[in-house]
């Protein structure tokens, strides 16, 4: 169906229930409505899912954006309007985090399990790797970096990957900066068609994998574990939407379709932000654990790697099964 004939089906129906949207927060009847074409209560749910279905169908057949942000104002409306007691601003994050995002997110799968094997390939190769062939790590490491590295983990250190001059809040800054950093490049330079996040994807695979293979072979194995586990699951995962969200983005130039690049990078766009979105979400808390809870020593390091493992659990829960809808 071409969109004008779809505007011109539905477009009274989604004015009657502006018009009732606009009565209700105002707490008045709808002047914009006769008594004839006012809503039963019982007739509000079926008309907001309608709502709902005819937004999904504009995004699917990649209507115009006008239209498509018509409507989800009226979706976001609607939700609040039935459903919400909280903040208009504070409802639509909730609901962003735990449904629209984990959607999205499936709705990649593909983009999301290409970067996934770029990222995670290379990094558990080379753990692999170096057990066996150490000297490997020059090919990737300064001397420098090495030295840093083995000072930020050696089980003498009172602080699990931080210096003794370092405080939990002056890292928790320089985390959110990195994470910021890793996440943006990865993802703006998907505009290079593709080839800066396949890039970035692969380049942040060597070096973690390097670090976490070197430093495991030389017998630090337990401070990286220990310290890494904790925030490990948002932190990489982050990475790995951040790529699929930078692929996205590049597919616009590479394969519009019918559209123009032009008004294909306007749709990817919106798409692809809503992943980086949740990614900057996902950085944020990796952050946070990362200053906090990873650098405790403990004399015991069994509950910080309980931690990580329900970390792990609680990320891939939330990103295939949060927001699932009936019938989907």
């Amino acid at each position: 169906m071409k969109q004008a004939e779809f505007e011109s089906r539905y477009s009274p129906e989604w004015q009657r229930f502006a018009a009732w949207l606009k009565a209700r927060e105002h707490q008045r009847k709808a002047p914009d409505l006769t008594d004839e074409n006012r809503y039963q209560d019982s007739e509000i749910p079926g008309a907001y899912r309608r709502l709902c279905t005819h937004f999904a169908l504009a995004q699917d057949r990649h209507y115009s954006p006008s239209l498509t942000d018509e409507l989800h104002a009226l979706v976001m409306r609607g939700h609040q309007a039935l459903y919400g007691a909280q903040s208009p601003v504070r409802q639509r994050l909730v609901y962003f985090l735990f449904a629209d995002f984990p959607r999205l997110v499936r709705q990649e799968w593909r983009l999301v399990l290409l970067a996934t094997v770029l990222f995670f390939g290379p990094l558990l190769s080379l753990i692999t790797v170096l057990q066996w062939f150490p000297d490997t790590v020059y090919l990737v490491l300064s001397p420098r970096e090495i030295s840093q590295i083995q000072e930020m983990y050696n089980p003498s250190n009172q602080k699990l990957g931080m210096r003794d001059s370092d405080t939990n809040v002056a890292m928790f800054g320089f985390y959110i900066w990195n994470n910021v950093r890793i996440g943006f490049q990865t993802y703006a330079s998907g505009l290079l068609f593709c080839l800066g996040t396949l890039f970035f994807l692969l380049f942040n695979g060597v070096h973690i994998g390097t670090v976490a293979g070197y430093l495991t072979h030389i017998g630090y194995g337990e401070p990286l574990w220990s310290f890494v586990a904790g925030h490990s699951a948002m932190e990489l995962m982050a990475i790995v939407i951040s790529g699929a969200a930078g692929i996205r983005l590049g597919l616009a130039l590479i394969a519009p379709g019918t559209l123009s690049r032009k008004a294909a990078l306007v749709v990817n766009g919106r798409q692809s932000v809503g992943l980086m979105f949740g990614a900057a979400f996902m950085f944020a808390v990796a952050a946070l654990i990362e200053a906090f809870w990873s650098p405790l020593k403990l004399s015991d390091p069994t509950p910080k790697y309980v931690v990580g493992a329900f970390m792990w659990l609680l990320v891939l829960m939330w990103l295939l099964f949060s927001g699932q809808r009936r019938g989907t």
